[in-house]
């Protein structure tokens, strides 16, 4: 499969690579990818919307391949929700379009279900891959997570600025042969196991011998080598810093109103244990123009695991609602 070469725009005080495919009046549809990933990991997705008639444009967010971005302990605040929202409302203006529907995986969804209550203007409509909209918590996140998980879930041990990317450096496509992998179970089997097994705590398989991974490896030769040029040249520093924004993203979003009024496809996987199907549950409150839908036998790298799946599903919607 052959992914587009990026062209590149300047937003938001950076320099962003951007792919693109189908026709330049179409519909645009912009696809912001999660950690940790690339715009290639819409790379089954953008030719698929393409056929469809859409716009497809799917940037190196910020920190990220092409992309890059600050660097340095100092620039974590750079990497909050503030600054990724404008980076996408930036790259609207550049490309000189009013609005967009803005799709998102993992972190990407986070993201794209805060474009609607930062940028409404600018929204179309909005596609959450796995991710759901999160209303705003009652408790600084991070010291939610620490006390029901402890210190070595990855998103808490992901707070010490340094540590983690350092150990994903060592050896850039050991590590995206970690990450990328099919859930090796389902999600009700996952809830069978002891609570001590349950802390999200992936270093500690990271460090085991790679024959001990559970699942199946999800890359083939040529997407891991295109995946592990990419982080060999960003490094990791950049996309664990939007996890470093959580609890600044907390203050920042207090009282903000939580209301998408946009037109939302919520495409949940059902073997997902961190953005599990069960948290769409309610939704409605705050995007009330909303449609559900749940991938069977699909872990979290929904993109890779089910695109012909996902393909359908968007595209269906897509052509419903805008088409």
């Amino acid at each position: 499969m052959t992914f587009p070469e990026p062209h590149y725009v300047d937003t938001n005080g950076i320099r962003m690579a951007v792919y693109e495919q189908g026709p330049k009046d179409g519909v645009p549809v912009v696809m912001c990818h999660g950690f940790p990933e690339i715009a290639y990991s819409w790379r089954h997705q953008m030719p698929a919307l393409a056929k469809a008639g859409f716009r497809a444009i799917a940037p190196d967010m910020r920190g990220y391949g092409r992309t890059g971005g600050p660097k340095g302990e100092d620039a974590v605040p750079l990497y909050d929700i503030h600054h990724l929202t404008d980076d996408l409302a930036g790259l609207l203006d550049a490309l000189e379009l009013d609005k967009a529907i803005f799709a998102g995986h993992d972190w990407g969804g986070m993201v794209v279900w805060q474009m609607p209550l930062r940028h409404a203007d600018r929204v179309a409509g909005v596609i959450g891959v796995n991710t759901p909209f999160i209303p705003r918590g009652p408790i600084d996140p991070i010291e939610g997570m620490r006390a029901v998980f402890g210190e070595d879930m990855y998103i808490v041990y992901f707070q010490q600025f340094g540590v983690a990317e350092k150990i994903f450096e060592k050896d850039v496509a050991r590590s995206m042969r970690f990450w990328y992998r099919k859930s090796p179970m389902k999600l009700a089997d996952f809830d069978k196991l002891p609570a001590e097994e349950k802390n999200l705590s992936f270093l500690k398989s990271f460090a085991t011998d790679e024959s001990t991974w559970g699942g199946e490896q999800l890359l083939n030769a040529e997407e891991l080598a295109y995946y592990t040029k990419a982080f060999e040249t960003s490094g990791y520093e950049g996309g664990i810093n939007w996890y470093r924004n959580f609890t600044r993203n907390w203050q920042l979003t207090e009282g903000q109103t939580e209301k998408v009024t946009a037109p939302s496809l919520m495409i949940s996987a059902a073997d997902d244990i961190v953005l599990r199907p069960e948290m769409t549950i309610g939704m409605e409150q705050y995007v009330p123009d909303l449609e559900k839908h749940v991938i069977p036998d699909c872990g979290h790298w929904t993109q890779s695991e089910k695109p012909e799946e996902l393909n359908a599903l968007m595209v269906d919607w897509l052509k419903r609602r805008f088409g």
